[in-house]
């Protein structure tokens, strides 16, 4: 009885929150999501495995890369791929990571970037 209680009270401790009690956390510019504790002052919270599981840094400098070898500015890159230049700088800070579709376009831009770009210039009439 006196280890359940002890490992409720640090979880109480260790959260700085009573229990069931709403979290109050704010996303910063750089991606990372911190709790707001009681006295104002911010608290890193860990990263989730979802997160985690993919290769976020990979991710970002394949991304990076890809446009790099297009000798694109990030602007001229998202408006040739159509997707907001946000989802490109997304890409590039590892903020996000391409998935399905959009991994598949970098891939064939990454090999054969003249028959991309002129399939995806092509009028849609």
């Amino acid at each position: 009885m006196n280890s359940v209680m002890n490992n409720a009270l640090a979880e109480q401790r260790e959260s700085h929150r009573p229990k069931g009690a709403m979290m109050r956390v704010r996303l910063k510019a750089d991606g990372r999501v911190v709790e707001i504790l009681a006295d104002g002052s911010e608290q890193s919270l860990p990263r989730s495995p979802a997160r985690d599981s993919g290769n976020g840094d990979a991710d970002a400098a394949y991304a990076r890369g890809v446009r790099a070898r297009t000798k694109l500015t990030q602007a001229e890159f998202a408006a040739r791929i159509g997707v907001p230049i946000e989802t490109v700088r997304n890409w590039e800070q590892g903020k996000r990571s391409p998935r399905g579709p959009a991994r598949a376009l970098l891939k064939v831009i990454d090999k054969a970037p003249q028959v991309a770009f002129a399939v995806l210039g092509e009028d849609r009439g």
